[in-house]
């Protein structure tokens, strides 16, 4: 009889092009250190980011544009996204590709407005006062109704609250019993009611009555501790976006037409210019009254080329504009024509925005660069490789590029497990490398062999 012990799932996350890159890797003082946080190289491009980060967390860098060039493969996308693990959660970070706008739904400079607000969040701080704590007791009090007949009315609801630190009884409209009935809250349940909505919910079961069973439905929660009246500061963040999408989209009844119409309309729904306008005056008002704080997200813009005129001229304008996040574009093209017309530029983006641009170059990788970076790649990926290989892997990419090299890892792995070993030596990179071909060979038989090929 075989045993066999199933692995867990859960730990095991999808490898993906830039998972190795866990920060921007620089000391306390800004220095790039030459290997930290994934990173390799590229200590000038970093230590430029590192001060960008800085200026967006004491909120100097609203309205600033930033871009980043470089040949493919030298780390563009990896430096964005090394800003974004700096920042953090709390900072909004959205990552779009210039052709994303191209939609035959929505306006190009919608799809831009719309990436545009998603990309600035707002903290909303709230006061609220709270009862919390275990029921224990809950008895509506009956009165005779007011329109006559046999019917009785609830004229409020007692209930009592425990915590760690004492009871309370309360004193309930009748209008908090029907949510009560509605979360089916009964006695040993742990609630909390809001005092100014008077809104309740239900946080689980107390866990004094929590049995010796293995499986059951209930969740068990300890008893709350403090007091049962008690005041907390609720922090919630959403973005631009978050509140144009909700008052946006009608709120229609609960009958089947209104359902209906909600299932048939098509996803997208464009946003006018002056719900945004209504949205951000109540915005600022907040902002004012100190009720909630803005905070400046990054909008990353891959492959900038992609847009065209009308695009860029839409940026100058959002650039300006009193509610903008930090842009970061980043581009791999050198001098070329603007999309949609006869004019070139640099990286193909009109010189009157190339203005605005604070710009960070990125270099390519040297032999030894590129042998730690296969390195850190092989390590991601759980890969065992010797010295001699991954000499042999950078001088590939040295020929093709470090794209190509990383991408023959995985493949090369497989070749070693069916030759019965663990981990990869030279001969099964070769192997791998003839049954693949890079872009500069393929390119290169082509020319050779053009007569074949239908042109």
């Amino acid at each position: 009889m075989k045993i066999e012990e199933v692995q867990s799932t859960t730990k095991k996350q999808r490898i993906a092009t830039h998972t190795h890159i866990k920060g921007l890797g620089l000391e306390p003082n800004g220095r790039a250190l030459s290997l930290a946080a994934g990173f390799v190289g590229q200590e000038s491009a970093r230590e430029a980011a590192g001060l960008v980060v800085d200026m967006i967390r004491q909120k100097k860098m609203a309205g600033r544009a930033l871009l980043l060039a470089g040949p493919p493969g030298t780390g563009k996308t990896a430096l964005a996204l090394g800003i974004a693990q700096e920042l953090g959660s709390k900072v909004p970070f959205c990552p779009m590709v210039g052709s994303e706008v191209y939609s035959s739904e929505v306006k190009k400079t919608e799809v831009l407005m719309e990436n545009f607000r998603r990309a600035i969040g707002l903290r909303i701080k709230e006061n609220k006062e709270v009862y919390e704590g275990e029921v224990t007791e809950l008895s509506p009090e009956e009165t005779e109704s007011v329109t006559g007949g046999y019917g009785k009315t609830i004229s409020h609801v007692i209930i009592g609250l425990k915590t760690v630190k004492g009871t309370k009884q309360l004193k309930l409209d009748p209008t908090i019993y029907d949510a009560l009935i509605k979360e089916k809250v009964a006695v040993g349940d742990v609630i909390y009611i809001e005092a100014n909505s008077g809104a309740v919910k239900r946080v689980g079961r107390s866990d004094a009555f929590a049995t010796e069973f293995d499986l059951e439905a209930e969740e068990y929660v300890p008893l709350p501790k403090g007091e049962v009246h008690k005041k907390k500061e609720i922090v919630q963040d959403v973005t631009l976006h978050d509140l144009d999408a909700a008052n946006a989209r009608p709120h229609g009844g609960q009958d089947i037409l209104s359902l209906m119409g909600q299932l048939m309309k098509p996803q997208k729904t464009e946003i006018t210019d002056k719900l945004r306008q209504e949205i951000n005056k109540v915005v600022n008002r907040y902002i004012d009254e100190g009720v909630a704080e803005l905070v400046p997200g990054v909008l990353f813009i891959d492959e900038v080329h992609m847009l065209d005129m009308e695009c860029f001229s839409y940026l100058n304008r959002a650039l300006e504009s009193s509610l903008s996040p930090i842009v970061i574009f980043a581009t791999n093209r050198g001098i070329c024509s603007v999309r949609g017309t006869d004019m070139t530029s640099p990286h193909g983006i009109p010189v009157d925005l190339l203005d605005r641009l604070a710009i960070i170059r990125t270099n390519t990788y040297g032999p030894a660069e590129m042998i730690q970076i296969l390195a850190i790649r092989a390590q991601v990926e759980e890969l065992q490789i010797d010295e001699e290989s991954l000499a042999y892997l950078g001088e590939i990419g040295q020929q093709a590029s470090l794209r190509h090299a990383a991408q023959l890892l995985s493949p090369a792995s497989i070749v070693a497990k069916m030759n019965g070993r663990d981990n990869i030596c030279k001969a099964d990179l070769e192997e791998v490398s003839t049954l693949y071909l890079d872009a500069k060979s393929s390119a290169k038989l082509l020319q050779e062999q053009q007569d074949r090929y239908i042109s």
